[in-house]
């Protein structure tokens, strides 16, 4: 099942700097294992903002929600899900 995320960080702006960087290092480690296992498909950044759209892919929910918690950055992510479905128009769906 496909899932369309909006991810906005939300690290407080007087957070520790040492920790923001050990957090940002490890969520670009967790990313990569998360797509190399088919997880997270494709990601675009909002320009100006520390944020992004996604695309996921997980059996379910529940497996989605634990991908997401997984991420380092979890206690200072908000995230909002939207489960997609096909659409008999698609003209995507063939290729």
């Amino acid at each position: 099942m496909e899932f369309l995320l909006n991810i906005v960080v939300t690290f407080p702006p007087d957070g520790d700097p040492a920790e923001k960087e050990r957090r940002i290092k490890a969520e670009g480690v967790r990313a990569r294992e998360l797509a190399a296992a088919g997880t997270i498909k494709r990601v675009w950044r909002v320009p100006g903002q520390w944020a992004n759209w996604s695309i996921w892919e997980a059996p379910d929910a529940t497996a989605l929600h634990e991908a997401v918690t997984s991420l380092p950055m979890w206690p200072y992510l908000d995230v909002e899900v939207i489960p997609l479905a096909a659409h008999p128009n698609d003209p995507g769906a063939g290729k």
